[in-house]
């Protein structure tokens, strides 16, 4: 089973540094997760993500890889490890986020969500018990609750029903996996999460019911969906004060470089977000002295590698003459080039926290670097 080891915490903040083991290796935390949506962190080959960006684990999504390749091509190859070649650690999300931003594509009833494929229109249904076995199929080290993830802003009755209606899926989540053993011979963890909009008391009341199902560990969702940054952060900070301190807690989709360093000082463990890859395929660049635009003028005759003191050989080996061209060209090398270095500079981020968590010089270091990351250079 998932275990967890809490190393040491910052006094200034309520930072930690610890280890989660898993059947398939250990995960040094505070971690971002590079997400790999249908199975593939965009632009970015298996063997860079281990070696360059230095990933630990990754992310795949229940709902997308549900649709394509289908459950057949992945058990057949015995499962997504071996389908993609990946063999560290995997987490899976539920589809419910995927499902909720279908909108009127699908419909949701006390049982489950029917829904359109965004691909082909054709009809599918998830209820809870599925996700669960649909995730098993897939056969990642740490699987997600089906919950409903209620849109910002929302009334307050419909993100007490949404919440209540979570609550009563993880219920039966938790039942389902219990009936089950995994495929691949390897261990899988369920992970619950909190919901409740930025209502304060809806908060609390999740993170209380999530809390006593006791398990390994423990995700807080719906947040990152247009919610002002500090109602992110004051959601977080009450979360995090009631869910298990020797649990490892999981902010799900979260997010620029300041917003992990923020979540991390309030007790945050794990990260994914899209933003990275998305970002850098837009030419956006993140580093420790500020955020690039690459296709701006002003970097057409700039020669000096893209970050000279960069985590990944990219960033150190391309000029941000040269990236920018690639960039204004179209040329798919740009956006490989660009996804690398953001990537590898966010596990370099949540890296050079640990090491400053464990120096016991978190906070100093937090502040000088929060203003950094949010530079336009």
């Amino acid at each position: 089973m998932l275990t967890f080891n809490i190393e040491k915490t910052d006094p200034g903040t309520k930072a930690r540094a610890g280890t989660i083991q898993t059947s398939r290796g250990s995960i040094q935390t505070p971690i971002f997760m590079p997400v790999g949506t249908a199975g593939s962190v965009k632009a970015v080959h298996q063997y860079e993500l281990q070696d360059e960006v230095k990933a630990q684990i990754i992310l795949g999504n229940t709902y997308h890889l549900f649709l394509r390749p289908g459950l057949d091509v992945i058990r057949q190859a015995g499962g997504l490890h071996q389908f993609i070649n990946w063999s560290k650690p995997i987490l899976t999300d539920s589809g419910g986020y995927q499902v909720y931003s279908l909108g009127h594509m699908r419909k949701i009833t006390p049982e489950g969500v029917s829904f359109r494929s965004h691909i082909d229109g054709s009809k599918h249904y998830f209820t809870p018990e599925s996700a669960i076995d649909i995730q098993r199929v897939i056969g990642a080290d740490i699987i997600m609750a089906f919950d409903e993830c209620p849109p910002y802003p929302c009334t307050y009755d419909y993100a007490r029903a949404s919440m209540e209606l979570t609550h009563r899926w993880l219920g039966r989540c938790f039942d389902h996996f219990h009936t089950l053993e995994p495929l691949y011979g390897h261990e899988q963890t369920l992970f619950p999460i909190v919901q409740g909009s930025t209502f304060p008391d809806l908060r609390r009341a999740s993170a209380e019911a999530i809390a006593a199902f006791d398990a390994p560990g423990n995700a807080i969702g719906g947040l990152s969906v247009g919610e002002p940054a500090e109602a992110m952060y004051e959601t977080t900070e009450l979360v995090c004060g009631i869910l298990p301190w020797e649990k490892p807690r999981y902010l799900m989709g979260v997010g620029t470089p300041a917003n992990l360093l923020e979540a991390i000082a309030l007790g945050i463990d794990m990260f994914d977000c899209v933003l990275p890859t998305r970002n850098a395929r837009h030419g956006l660049l993140y580093t420790s002295q500020g955020i690039i635009n690459i296709k701006n003028a002003k970097w057409k005759d700039d020669y000096s590698p893209i970050d000279p003191e960069g985590p990944c050989l990219a960033s150190r080996y391309y000029s941000k003459a040269y990236l920018r061209h690639l960039a204004h060209s179209g040329e798919m090398l740009g956006a490989q080039i660009a996804s690398l270095h953001n990537l590898s500079f966010f596990l370099w981020l949540v890296g050079e926290a640990r090491q400053r968590i464990l120096a016991g010089d978190f906070s100093e270091w937090k502040t000088a670097m929060v203003k950094a990351v949010q530079t336009r250079l």
